[in-house]
């Protein structure tokens, strides 16, 4: 096997492999990216904690807190970090849901799904680049979004809908 790096970004990176696959010489392009944490949280009133965002090209999206993992960051604390940073929300009784790989067939991505309720809203701690609104709405209203095709941000389907077929909604 042989890799070359043709690019190293600051989220990503993008290698070529030249492989052997069934004894065929193949080559891939793959994205390594470090993998990302979400969490489906909900508030005092049962309601789930939303970011509204700009996500170029798509426009402006509705989608469950998430954030990238730093180094060495586990995915649990990493999944703190950003309900907090996004929202302001302190996240308490959190535990795992499922992780999956949106893009198998060229990516190393994985995305790790929590649930948690959460305490008071503190300040949110927003990057530069984050254009951040928070917002709430009940599972069941989040669920027909997904449905009708008004949710299109993976992780929050599978999040929820995972979630939701745990706890039998659908």
């Amino acid at each position: 096997m042989r890799k070359t790096t043709i690019y190293d970004g600051r989220m990503i990176s993008l290698d070529i492999y030249n492989v052997k696959i069934q004894k065929r010489k193949i080559r891939r392009e793959i994205v390594k990216h470090p993998g990302v944490a979400a969490i489906l949280a909900f508030d005092e009133n049962n309601n789930v904690v939303l970011v509204e965002q700009p996500r170029f090209p798509r426009g402006r999206i509705i989608e469950i807190p998430a954030g990238t993992l730093d180094n060495d960051e586990t995915p649990k604390n990493c999944a703190l970090r950003e309900i907090y940073e996004e929202t302001g929300y302190k996240a308490k009784k959190i535990s795992h849901l499922i992780t999956y790989s949106p893009s198998v067939s060229y990516s190393t991505e994985e995305v790790h799904c929590f649930v948690a309720s959460v305490v008071k809203q503190g300040r949110k701690k927003l990057d530069p680049d984050e254009f951040i609104t928070v917002k709430k709405m009940a599972i069941s209203k989040l669920i027909k979004m997904i449905k009708s095709g008004k949710i299109v941000d993976s992780k929050t389907i599978c999040t929820v809908m995972v979630y939701a077929a745990k706890k039998q909604l659908i």
